[in-house]
């Protein structure tokens, strides 16, 4: 379901696919007019169909998701090591989260007014529906089946002719002034009362010919698809002249399966026929749930022109329409990888497990958005609190900083035996900061300078590809090599975070295990009762309200080692501090730590 913290992107990707779908199609259709039946110019529409439902596909049933790694993992599970009491571990409190605030253009409102009109909108045009829906149904009541036998034969003549068996309601209505063909479950064609007593047999013979191949072709049901889809992007005037287009296309090709099954002798006399209900009333500007045999002035005379010049389609020509439409829905069903990929980075991560147990921990969270993960080594299944919120990708902030360590070593920036870093000389609003830092005291305090120049040291190919190797949530640098990982746009879910660790813990990607024995040494906070607590806080800070709280990390017993991420979220007063104590109230309700 689409929500309005995230509408303003959805709304631009629903722009770019439909605006882009509808230009290939209109090129594609000026470029090969002369190599496509006009029945493949209907169909090359269809391509439209497929394509704007995308945007709103949730990301968890997008199949491509996963699909731009280009990253083999390394399985080279390495051995454990046992938790040792001996373990220098952090004396002060390290549960006292600190985060500098960063500015951010504030899309809150922006959001929220383009959700609300956007409903608004959809609102209006389902009220029109409703209207048309009700107008058929009124129709319905006041048409009077045909009770002429010659006329009756004849339809079923035409039956006879497209082959179609199934029951079809054939009647006059003083409610219609055109022919028109509708109903989803039951059919029905309508002519204007009393048509017989101007209209000669063979106008309604032609008449019965072109509202039977609605029909044939479910004409009706792609009526109503196409009426969601003007509901839904009825922002987009494309998309409007889009279906208009669609709907002229169809009434052609319409009439050039008619004139298929006529000799050309007829061509003229099929003409005339339309042309009688060319000055009949107008038609519903916004919605239309019906099949006319009428239209505007302005598409009968296109109608006219092309049946005036109709010549019997070859199969040459039909070769060539089937091979066109197939090389352009690769094209555009080539969209579909990137559309995943937009709503990837900030969407949410696909996660399915068979070993999973969703409790509801939600007294701990009062107050607050957020979501528990923990997953229990020896049992091998997780305990979720939140699905929804789980699997939401939001900004790691200085839980970063763990993997932001292992890179620096990994890549020869900072050693085990010398990570100093200098103090730049800047004043920053935490005093702790103000000092040359090492590793150790970096992640102790929190020392976001102090990760931006190892981040500065390596090469930003480095960086993206230690995030492709580790399956780094979105594994997007685009905020920038300052603040990418500071509600920015690198982000991950708690799942992942838990996943990550796990992987982490057990060099499952084939670091150097002295590097990984250094991060593990790092981030060590507490221990108890033979068990120890490691793990990193994280506050996400903007324009001085904070907003996002992880703590992430894992409890290792002689027994067992549980992996766990928690996250919270509002509008303010978010933090890592927060975040750690809401874990230690779960873990010890469970008897973890």
């Amino acid at each position: 379901m689409i929500t309005s913290s995230q509408f303003l992107s959805v709304f631009l990707e629903c722009l770019l696919v439909s605006s882009f779908t509808i230009g290939v199609i209109l090129l594609l259709k000026n470029i090969f007019k002369k190599h496509l039946t006009a029945q493949a110019h209907y169909n090359l529409w269809f391509l439209l169909l497929l394509a704007l439902p995308l945007p709103l596909i949730p990301i968890q049933l997008m199949p491509f998701s996963d699909s731009f790694s280009f990253w083999n993992s390394k399985s080279s599970v390495q051995s454990q090591i046992a938790p040792s009491a001996e373990s220098p571990l952090r004396q002060n409190n390290w549960m006292e989260d600190i985060a500098v605030s960063v500015e951010r253009y504030d899309l809150t409102l922006i959001n929220n007014a383009l959700f609300y009109i956007w409903i608004s909108g959809v609102a209006v045009l389902a009220v029109f529906t409703l209207i048309a829906r009700l107008k058929i149904s009124k129709i319905k009541k006041h048409t009077n089946s045909l009770r002429n036998n010659g006329l009756l034969s004849l339809f079923e003549h035409c039956k006879h002719k497209l082959k179609i068996s199934r029951s079809i309601i054939v009647g006059e209505s003083s409610l219609v002034k055109t022919p028109m063909t509708f109903g989803f479950f039951k059919t029905y064609v309508v002519l204007p009362r009393h048509f017989d007593k101007w209209l000669s047999e063979k106008d309604i013979e032609y008449i019965f010919l072109h509202e039977l191949n609605h029909y044939k072709n479910k004409d009706v049901a792609v009526n109503y698809l196409i009426v969601i889809f003007q509901i839904l992007y009825w922002f987009n005037p494309l998309v409007w002249l889009a279906f208009r287009r669609m709907r002229l296309d169809r009434e052609i090709a319409c009439d050039a399966a008619v004139l298929n099954s006529l000799d050309e002798q007829s061509y003229m006399e099929y003409g005339n026929s339309i042309i009688h209900f060319a000055h009949k009333a107008s038609r519903a500007v916004t919605v239309d749930l019906a099949d006319h045999l009428n239209g505007s002035k302005k598409q009968i005379k296109t109608r006219i022109e092309k049946i005036a010049c109709f010549k019997s389609e070859s199969k040459l020509l039909r070769w060539k329409s089937a091979v066109i439409i197939i090389l352009a829905g690769i094209f555009i069903a080539g969209q579909a990888p990137f559309i995943s990929v937009m709503a990837h980075e900030d969407g949410s991560y696909k996660f399915k497990d068979d070993n999973i147990i969703y409790e509801d921990l939600g007294d701990y969270f009062a107050g607050y958005n957020g979501s528990f993960v923990l997953y229990d080594k020896e049992a091998d299944h997780y305990l979720i609190h939140n699905k929804k919120q789980s699997i939401l990708r939001v900004s790691p902030n200085s839980t970063y900083k763990i993997y932001s360590a292992l890179l620096g070593l990994e890549s020869g920036t900072i050693t085990d035996e010398n990570s100093l870093a200098k103090w730049n000389g800047l004043k920053y609003p935490i005093d702790s900061w103000n000092a040359d830092q090492n590793l150790t005291s970096a992640i102790k305090n929190s020392v976001t300078w102090y990760f931006q120049t190892l981040d500065k040291q390596a090469h930003p190919g480095t960086i993206q590809t230690f995030l492709d190797r580790i399956r780094y949530g979105n594994r997007d640098l685009s905020g920038g090599i300052d603040e990418y990982w500071l509600e920015s746009s690198l982000k991950i879910s708690p799942v992942e975070q838990v996943q990550l660790l796990k992987k982490f813990y057990a060099n499952e990607f084939g670091f150097k295990e002295k590097n990984i024995q250094t991060v593990k040494d790092s981030i060590k906070l507490e221990g108890k009762e033979g068990a120890l607590l490691s793990g990193k806080t994280g506050t996400g800070t903007v324009n001085g309200k904070n907003i996002n709280g992880w703590f992430i990390g894992y409890v290792e017993s002689e027994q067992d080692t549980y992996f766990f991420a928690t996250n919270i979220q509002n509008e303010d007063n978010s933090n890592g501090s927060k975040a750690a104590e809401i874990t230690l109230s779960i873990l010890k309700k469970k008897g973890i730590y």
